[in-house]
Formats: structure tokens, C-alpha cells, sequence
């Protein structure tokens, strides 16, 4: 791909973060739109959930965030689109992803401040909640056996009114809506790109 700069991080590593916006200064200059979606989440009840998953967790999905943005701040440009990958989590009870719900509620929750805060630069700041995805993430990150995985992915779509996981287009096309000029009159909103899950 043309004009790609990848940059190799962990995202809560304030280190990594500052690594990766000296490249963006060097070599772009500024920041019109940020997509903050680096993501962790596994399965664990309360029960047996450790600490080293909590952290990692909220490391990732609330700390990564919060820095990831505040850390761009001096290189966007006013008028620009900060969108916050959060999930139909942060409104659905699931057992055994507390964790990462309660993470996703607090990206939903920096994305109502965070417009506020950057109302006078006319910095849009929104949250996109994906449901269920067609991705391997079921077997990659949860621990859960292919058999397993293939069950959970039946499970998630018997609870979605259109019958179906998202692809993964569907989820960049809400997230070009809400970085382009198309979307100038919407901020502070979660958009839920779940097929109906979390709405009824």
C-alpha cells in the first residue's frame, strides 16, 4: 500500500506512544482523524478472573485509549474525528466479560467527555460499538477450542435480530462515516454496528 507508515507498539506503553507520534510529526506533520481500536478481551467469570487479566484488559482498552488520544492531542488539527472502539458490551450483561465490558463502558464514556472538552476546537469525538464480527479473535483470544468457538459464534447470532455476525467492512464503513465530513453534525454519540443485538 501506498503511503502506509506502520509503527510497531504496545499502546500501553507511554514509551510506544510516544515513539509512534514522533514518526506521525516527522513524517505527516498532523492528525485529522484517529482511530483509537487496539483491543483486549478474554473470557473470565468473576470467579476465577485474575489480576494479570484485569490489567491487561484495562491496560489496553481504557489506559491504551486514554493515552492514545491524549497523546495526539498536540498534532490534531482542529476540526478533526477521534472515534473510540468501545463494543455493544458496555450496555449487555455477558457472562464472563465483566472485564471487558466495564472497559468498553469507559471508552464510551471518555467519548461523552471528550466532546465536551474539545468542543472549541471543533474536534468530533465519537464511540463505535461493534457486535459480534466474523473474525478469529473467538479462538485467537479466548481461549476457546475451534468446536468451542464455532458454538459461541451460533450462540451470538441467534441473539442478533438480522440472523448473522458483522464482517469486517461493515465496521470500516461505520467508521468512515464517522471520520469523513458526512458526519460533520454528529459527535458524542456510540454507534452500533451490531446487527440489532444491544437495540431490542
Amino acid at each position: 500500500m501506498k503511503n502506509v507508515t506502520t509503527v510497531v507498539g504496545d499502546v500501553s506503553l507511554l514509551e510506544d506512544l510516544d515513539r509512534l507520534y514522533a514518526v506521525v510529526k516527522e513524517k505527516h506533520g498532523h492528525i485529522d482523524i484517529l482511530f483509537a481500536n487496539a483491543g483486549a478481551g478474554t473470557i473470565a467469570p468473576l470467579a476465577v478472573a485474575t489480576e494479570a487479566h484485569f490489567d491487561q484488559t484495562f491496560d489496553v482498552n481504557v489506559k491504551g485509549l486514554f493515552f492514545t488520544v491524549q497523546k495526539a492531542l498536540p498534532l490534531f488539527k482542529d476540526g478533526g474525528s477521534i472515534i473510540l472502539n468501545s463494543s455493544v458490551s458496555n450496555v449487555l450483561g455477558l457472562p464472563g466479560f465483566s472485564t471487558y465490558a466495564a472497559s468498553k463502558a469507559a471508552v464510551r464514556n471518555f467519548a461523552r467527555a471528550w466532546t465536551l472538552e474539545f468542543k472549541d476546537r471543533k474536534i468530533r469525538v465519537n464511540a463505535m460499538s461493534p457486535g459480534p464480527i466474523e473474525t478469529p479473535a473467538l479462538e485467537t483470544t479466548t481461549g476457546l477450542t475451534p468446536e468451542q468457538a464455532e458454538q459461541a459464534a451460533a450462540q451470538f447470532a441467534s441473539q442478533i435480530p438480522m440472523g448473522r455476525r458483522g464482517k469486517p467492512e461493515e465496521i470500516a464503513a461505520a467508521v468512515t462515516f464517522l471520520a469523513s465530513d458526512e458526519s460533520s453534525f454528529v459527535t458524542g454519540v456510540d454507534l452500533a454496528v451490531d446487527g440489532g443485538m444491544a437495540q431490542v
